[in-house]
């Protein structure tokens, strides 16, 4: 009796306030998420927003993902905005990339625009934010779900609030939405007796699977996932940790088969630039983080292809990321993908697969992060669930 009273209540109360009322979830036939893989055709997609960018703190945590050669410029302005000229330029490429994905007949949608810089206290720590530029890090859409990831720095805690506007429009519109349990980021979430200043046993570590986050309590970065279907591809990280992995078995239920995957790469954070899954049967690899499950993939009968050597210059301030964004692609669908316009050699690599390449420019973008799939998440891909192993 009481939950019929509250779903009544809970129904009127949207009406009075102008929302959409509970009863009208019902009415959407077809899925407004929908996404198996990366490859089948996209038809709605969010982009990230480098607005009111802001340099995160330096910790552990971050110098562990990021080149040894950017840590004084995250204790020097650590806290502060990404500098206002680069910023002015970065908004501007992804304008130009959000265009650009409308003429292929994409919907686009934004996070809203947030203040970063703004400083915040949990009882745990304290610290300020950094942007709202790579949806692919803080949501993952398997199906008709969205899901929330419990991201492991600091400066990201606070990071989905740019995102809630969507989810709730999402959520109202027929979509499961999850939010996985939010970390603490105590200081027991990180190995403070990693070797950070010792590349060497950094890369031993690497191989053994230990990295700067422990197993405290679950963390993953969603961009550490990647979909193929009934299969899903993870790496344990220095943002990713098994518990968190073991935290998606569950949940996504026996549907689904998690495969975790392991690279040589001391600074491991995100799968995208390493790993990534182009097309059914087919999958696009760095040449210098071998996988060492690789034989999984051509016992299967995948083709597996090397990412070509990429052009952009290691002095370029890539702040945290490697060059090797070049690889870092957003297919369209099988036979359309976005390639960085300077990329020349990996748009010859697509054109020898018989695949279109839709080129654009984002350097100034790339430098906040990442490429056009950190910049992205796709909400919904016209497809249906399958095995393709």
């Amino acid at each position: 009796m009481m939950c019929g009273r509250l779903s009544k209540f809970y129904s009127l109360a949207l009406r009075k306030n102008g929302r959409v009322a509970v009863n009208s979830f019902r009415h959407y036939t077809t899925p407004v998420v929908n996404s198996h893989n990366e490859w089948d055709p996209l038809e709605e997609i969010i982009v990230g927003r480098a607005e009111n960018s802001c340099v995160p703190p330096s910790t552990m945590a971050l110098n562990s993902c990021i080149s040894k050669k950017q840590w004084d410029f995250f204790e020097r302005y650590g806290g502060q905005s990404f500098p206002e000229e680069h910023l002015k330029k970065a908004v501007e490429e992804v304008d130009t990339f959000c265009e650009t994905l409308r003429q292929e007949g994409i919907i686009v949608r934004r996070p809203d625009v947030v203040d970063h810089q703004q400083e915040y206290t949990t009882p745990d720590f304290s610290s300020s934010g950094m942007h709202a530029a790579m949806p692919r890090d803080i949501i993952i859409t398997i199906g008709n779900e969205i899901i929330e990831a419990p991201m492991a720095w600091r400066s990201r805690f606070f990071e989905y609030r740019a995102y809630r506007t969507l989810m709730k429009e999402y959520f109202s519109k027929g979509a499961k939405w999850t939010t996985a349990p939010k970390p603490t980021m105590s200081d027991e979430l990180y190995d403070n007796d990693y070797p950070i200043d010792n590349f060497k046993e950094r890369l031993a570590l690497a191989k053994k699977g230990r990295f700067v986050t422990t197993e405290y309590e679950p963390c993953f970065d969603a961009a550490d996932f990647m979909k193929a279907g009934k299969d899903i591809f993870v790496q344990r990280s220095q943002v990713t940790n098994m518990m968190g992995i073991e935290w998606m078995r569950p949940h996504l239920g026996d549907k689904y088969n998690v495969h975790v995957l392991s690279f040589d790469d001391v600074n491991a954070m995100h799968i995208d630039g390493t790993f990534l899954t182009i097309g059914e049967g087919l999958i696009l690899v760095n040449p210098d983080r071998p996988c060492n499950q690789i034989d999984y993939f051509h016992k299967a009968g995948w083709k597996v292809v090397a990412a070509p050597r990429p052009v952009m210059s290691d002095a370029y301030p890539l702040w945290m990321s490697s060059n090797w964004l070049s690889m870092n692609v957003l297919m369209l669908d099988e036979k359309r993908v976005v390639v960085d316009s300077d990329e020349i050699p990996t748009q010859k690599m697509f054109e020898s697969l018989g695949i279109k390449c839709v080129k654009v420019s984002i350097k100034h973008a790339n430098a906040l992060g990442g490429g056009f799939h950190c910049w992205t998440c796709d909400v919904r891909r016209k497809g249906e669930l399958k095995s393709y192993f």
